[in-house]
């Protein structure tokens, strides 16, 4: 009976494991799609929510399939950056969560943090793959992070199989509030400094990344985010000489 009780506890503790690494698996596609909402109120500029949805689903279900066979029969065409993500990024991700169903994790901890230092290196695969490589004996904008990315993957395989070979300690709990909000700063900052202009959009994004912390003075956090605000005021136009917009696009016209 008590074994029976473990077998389904280990069991339910690897079926939210593996649906969290299927979510890591699309993040990137995610935040795109969350950026693209901005482009309906002419925040930023990109693709519309429908295209980055239509775009994607077509590489995870069509595109990379298409062009892994493709590979075998000797094809050479080019593919697109939605069909490489899904390649470099999202399917292996897909095939460890799917591993991760029929593994006994030792140290969840090691096995976890693996993973996902692995999703960093194959993000950075990623991003690098349209960049030049090596020519001859000469280094091209691409080497270096390919080389980093391939050296992070071989060592967070290697911390991941730690965690499957010994033991050491469960999942700590952690609270999601603070980074939560400091992506949902970071996020509204990119989208709302154009219209808003660098002096609302951040001292706005300073209260918002507040909200992160129960342990916040209102008071307090409204006078730093003022000081920092008045320091970027001053930084980014006249020290860095960024030609960022000061005020809200509606004030100025």
């Amino acid at each position: 009976m008590a074994d029976t009780m473990g077998h389904s506890a280990t069991a339910t503790r690897n079926t939210a494991v593996a649906l969290g690494f299927c979510l890591l698996a699309i993040a990137p596609q995610i935040f795109e799609f969350i950026w693209s909402i901005g482009t309906i109120f002419g925040w930023g500029a990109g693709r519309g929510p429908l295209q980055v949805v239509t775009g994607h689903a077509t590489a995870l279900l069509a595109g990379a399939p298409s062009a892994i066979f493709g590979s075998f029969g000797g094809g050479t065409k080019k593919a697109s950056s939605d069909v490489l993500l899904a390649l470099i990024y999202s399917y292996p991700l897909f095939a460890v969560a799917i591993l991760t169903l029929f593994m006994t994790i030792r140290s969840a901890q090691d096995y976890v943090g693996g993973v996902i230092l692995m999703a960093l290196a194959l993000f950075a695969l990623w991003a690098s793959s349209d960049l030049q490589g090596m020519r001859g004996f000469s280094f091209g904008a691409g080497t270096a992070p390919r080389m980093f990315g391939g050296l992070l993957v071989a060592l967070s395989a290697g911390i991941a199989l730690t965690g499957l070979l010994t033991d050491g300690p469960a999942m700590a709990h952690y609270s999601w509030r603070g980074p939560l909000f400091v992506m949902v700063a970071i996020l509204f900052f990119a989208l709302a400094i154009r219209p808003l202009g660098l002096v609302v959009t951040a001292f706005v994004s300073f209260m918002i990344a507040a909200l992160g912390s129960h342990e916040t003075r209102w008071l307090e956090a409204a006078i730093v985010g003022a000081c920092l605000t008045l320091g970027c005021a001053i930084l980014f136009p006249y020290v860095l000489g960024l030609p960022m917009p000061m005020f809200p696009r509606f004030l100025i016209q």
